[in-house]
């Protein structure tokens, strides 16, 4: 069994605190200037416009450096994961996150070694001017000695459940995210979201090759 560094979550302190450049869940990414924000492009036969994958945490690498103590994950650095999870949250969306499988461009997780000097992205609503983006919550990052799916928390690495276990063999759940009541998120009935890598990517740094499951019972 692998180890799972447990993510718990909890809003900001107060309005001030903001948690730029920190681990956080939610929020705006803070983006170097080099890094675009992921979008898709949608074409219907009325208009064409890029919609933005949903911005679901970023993780400041040096936070949780003293948890990988098998040195799988940089440790400097920030990685932002990003997701096509809309209809999850209760919301409406032309994206459809594949159950199983390669997800395209419906995901992003992206790797930066750039850790200082971030700024929020800025995404606004057309017709109101407001931010797109829930409110940022603070991350709490703790070890799992059981890595197992009978831990119901987010976290990074650890191991699936047995069914998923079974299906991808050997891949390393990057991040797991788990249905979250006071956010409305619910993958259908009861389910969780893995974002899964092989070894070898992981050891290579190729964020650019992780798969998601829709696990749900």
């Amino acid at each position: 069994m692998r180890k799972m560094i447990k993510i718990a979550t909890r809003p900001a302190a107060s309005s001030k605190d903001n948690l730029t450049g920190r681990s956080k869940w939610w929020g705006a990414p803070d983006l170097p200037e080099s890094v675009p924000y992921p979008f898709v492009e949608i074409d219907t036969e009325a208009e064409s416009y890029p919609e933005p994958l949903t911005f679901i945490c970023q993780i400041r690498l040096k936070d949780i450096a003293a948890f990988d103590t098998e040195g799988m994950l940089p440790h400097s650095g920030m990685l932002y994961f990003f997701a096509a999870i809309d209809y999850f949250l209760g919301e409406d969306s032309p994206l459809d996150l594949p159950s199983h499988g390669y997800s395209g461009e419906l995901i992003r997780v992206i790797y930066s070694e750039q850790e200082d000097d971030l700024q929020p992205y800025s995404l606004t609503w057309e017709d109101s001017g407001e931010s797109v983006f829930r409110d940022a919550e603070e991350i709490v990052f703790d070890s799992v000695a059981d890595g197992s799916y009978s831990v119901f928390s987010h976290g990074l690495l650890g191991n699936a459940n047995d069914e998923v276990e079974e299906w991808y063999p050997n891949m390393i759940p990057l991040l797991r995210v788990e249905e979250e009541d006071r956010w409305g998120l619910r993958f259908f009935d009861c389910g969780t979201l893995y974002f899964l890598i092989s070894p070898d990517d992981l050891s290579r740094r190729r964020f650019d090759k992780v798969m998601t499951e829709l696990f749900f019972y």
